[in-house]
């Protein structure tokens, strides 16, 4: 019977995506600095919530790592208790944008700044996890904590690295490893294993501190919601709902790539995660967003339905549940080393390599990003991303040519494409080194956009000419 079939293919996907969620959603959320449970809590909220809206059939949503930075940046600054309100407020924006049909619009963010900021994150949590790994104590900063991985080695728990080291070691060689074992995530055979180690040698390394999921729940209270009244809580209310949105819909666009099933909408998706970020936040949980690995391991897995992220949501729930004293007994090490191999894999290489042969201001624009990022923050960083990247296409769109055709004793002159005063310079040079003496007609039929400035300064070089210039009308 097809449903019956159906069914069991979305039972075994769904147990497949919780296996991959549950080491990254503890990892993610000791990352951000809060308890290992709300990075739980928010991987049931995006299968048990979020998993039942229709934007994406095969979509998965979770603690994400490109948050992880502007999550641990917020609480530091307002504390964990101020995290929910942060989480609530951006879930409501996103609901806003996804009612107003704004989803599509995130389809036009220059690749180059999503590559720049997944780039930029993967730095920032590459820099502070190589301080886990060894249970150090790293510096606040992220150029300090890049100022200070020289000495790092002396003051690193050398027990502590090598199980991370092997956490790491594990993932990468389960890639290889037979079609039929990697239904297992390498993430998970590596922690498990680094957790074996730990226990069967006894090391003294730390470990995970678990108080209990309900216990972990704090909804804000009313008075939390004074923080709303900074500037700065406002910037990481919208900081945390564009780049959950934006990473969520190129998620999106790609796991699209990857079935064949029903296409995303996007508006219903941003509806859908504005409806489980507000949940996040009410729990006082960490923020959500559609993650490509446990997307990816949906689809691979045979998912067919949305009924797979519902149940992956289930079994998280279970696993809190029944097994918290499980997480007592993980290192921080192992879990650095799974977010310290999610990091290098937002790393784009490839793409830099790319863009450098083909499109070198591309390239730039990704540099300068996750330069930014990690100079200043994620918000801000993204934004000098944004305005590199609208500079740079006004001014490979501002092109402007002069073309001279002599007509008897008359010289023509015209002047095509766009002129914008971003090229009055060059376009002012060809004019003004134009023989004297001679009529002179100006042709600016041919331009497809004549700004203010171009033409104020056009007007005053025709008053420098004598006889004055007859001008033919503008398009």
């Amino acid at each position: 019977m097809p449903g019956a079939g159906t069914f069991r293919a979305d039972l075994g996907a769904s147990v497949v995506v919780a296996l991959v969620a549950v080491p990254l959603c503890v990892g993610v959320a000791v990352a951000s600095g809060v308890p290992a449970e709300l990075g739980i809590v928010t991987g049931v909220v995006g299968g048990l919530v979020t998993g039942w809206f229709r934007g994406s059939a095969l979509q998965v949503s979770g603690p994400a790592a490109g948050l992880t930075v502007l999550v641990y940046e917020a609480v530091q600054a307002y504390g964990t208790a101020a995290l929910g309100v942060l989480v609530l407020a951006a879930g409501l924006l996103q609901l806003g944008m996804g009612v107003l049909r704004l989803g599509r619009w995130f389809r036009a963010i220059s690749v180059a700044v999503v590559h720049g900021m997944l780039a930029g994150i993967g730095l920032v949590l590459i820099s502070g996890q190589l301080y886990a790994l060894g249970d150090a104590e790293a510096p606040g900063q992220t150029l300090a904590k890049l100022g200070g991985v020289h000495g790092l080695a002396e003051r690193a728990d050398w027990a502590a690295v090598l199980l991370g080291a092997g956490t790491v070691a594990v993932m990468v060689a389960w890639q290889r490893a037979p079609a039929r074992l990697r239904l297992l995530p390498g993430a998970l055979v590596g922690v498990a294993a680094a957790t074996a180690a730990a226990a069967l040698l006894r090391l003294p390394v730390e470990k995970v501190r678990v108080t209990g999921v309900l216990d972990a729940v704090s909804p804000p209270a009313w008075g939390d919601f004074g923080v709303l009244a900074s500037v700065g809580a406002v910037g990481t209310v919208v900081a945390l709902a564009l780049i959950a949105s934006a990473e969520t819909l190129f998620s999106a666009a790609a796991v699209d790539r990857m079935h064949d099933g029903p296409r995303t909408e996007y508006d219903r998706e941003l509806i859908a995660q504005g409806v489980g970020n507000g949940v996040c936040g009410l729990l006082g949980a960490l923020p959500m967003t559609a993650v490509i690995v446990r997307s990816a391991a949906n689809v691979e897995a045979g998912a067919r339905t949305r009924a797979a992220r519902v149940m992956h949501g289930g079994w998280l729930l279970l696993f809190a549940v029944a097994f918290p004293q499980v997480l007592q007994n993980v290192p921080l090490a192992a879990l650095a080393g799974v977010l310290l191999y999610a990091g290098w894999k937002l790393l784009p290489v490839r793409a830099v390599a790319a863009l450098w042969r083909t499109h070198r201001g591309e390239a730039v624009v990704l540099v300068v990003t996750a330069g930014a990022i990690v100079v200043t923050n994620l918000f801000e960083g993204v934004l000098v991303g944004l305005g590199m990247a609208i500079a740079k296409a006004a001014w490979e769109t501002s092109h402007v040519h002069v073309e001279q055709v002599r007509d008897g004793q008359e010289l023509c002159v015209r002047v095509v494409e766009n002129a914008s005063f971003l090229r009055l310079p060059k376009l002012l040079d060809a004019l003004e080194a134009l023989p004297h003496g001679q009529p002179v007609r100006l042709d600016l039929s041919g331009l497809r956009h004549l700004d203010h400035a171009c033409l104020t300064a056009l007007e005053g070089w025709e008053r420098t000419r004598r006889p004055l210039p007859r001008r033919e009308g503008v398009t």
